[in-house]
């Protein structure tokens, strides 16, 4: 009986520190886990004919392409949960680009006091029709647009992403680093960064290639938004010449967006 009570109670402490450490665990956010990366990515990494998907128009919705259209992307809401390739540009013609801060004119032109969500809604001046202004108005000259190179593509590996697509180039200044935002949009596309890698066999400065899952834009969207704060900022359109993701980063940095 007293051999019993002991491996009772043996049992028992098992049980508990088990129920510790699995509460320890769920308790433990993953990375890109209760928030999404906000981007912006251009043509030369999702349009029609496209390679390595070779997208149609009407998969990319470029038929449907206007300031401040925010419609999900119908190849990627058509294929949620595949793992697809993605190119992202060249150096100094990059396709996907970081938002580092919010301009103070984002918060203020509402609907509501979020800069953020303002240009994802659109408010006025960031896309949204008005008849009594220009509706881009405040999509010009913004502050510390980034293109991501090499390395600041790896260091997006496990985060969720919520981007807005272009359909056009993003046109980028240095010294300072800024972004004019004006332009068409093909709408918007969730994903989730799932490697990066060298691309091999095309030009000299082709960026790496980016796996992605595709993620539901309407889930996504729900999500806290953060701005990717510790991209690497390149120091013109040619250097740094950072085309092969390096074997180590630094870890990324996500600021909450407003």
């Amino acid at each position: 009986m007293k051999t019993k009570g002991i491996l009772f109670f043996n049992l028992l402490i098992v049980m508990i520190l088990g129920s510790c450490l699995s509460d320890t665990e769920n308790d433990t956010i993953n990375p890109g886990e209760g928030y999404a990366v906000l981007l912006v990515i251009d043509e030369d990494s999702i349009d029609n004919g496209n390679e390595p998907n070779n997208f149609t128009e009407v998969d990319v919705n470029d038929q449907l392409a206007t300031v401040g259209l925010r419609t999900p992307l119908k190849y990627f809401q058509d294929n949620l949960g595949n793992t697809i390739d993605l190119f992202t540009g060249q150096v100094g013609d990059e396709g996907w680009f970081a938002l580092k801060n919010i301009p103070n004119r984002w918060r203020n032109a509402g609907p509501t006091n979020n800069g953020a969500r303002n240009y994802l809604t659109p408010g006025p001046g960031l896309g949204a029709p008005n008849v009594d202004d220009d509706r881009e108005i405040h999509l010009d000259e913004i502050p510390d647009v980034t293109p991501l190179r090499a390395t600041g593509l790896k260091m997006l590996i496990g985060q969720k992403v919520l981007a807005v697509v272009y359909d056009s180039d993003i046109s980028i200044n240095y010294s300072p680093l800024e972004g004019n935002l004006k332009g068409a949009n093909l709408g918007m596309v969730a994903l989730e960064v799932v490697d990066v890698r060298a691309r091999t066999g095309g030009s000299s400065s082709d960026l790496p290639i980016v796996s992605v899952k595709i993620l539901n834009v309407n889930e996504i969207d729900n999500l806290d938004l953060r701005l990717f704060s510790n991209a690497p900022v390149p120091q013109s359109s040619s250097e740094p010449f950072d085309i092969n993701p390096p074997a180590t980063v630094s870890q990324g940095v996500f600021e909450p967006a407003n």
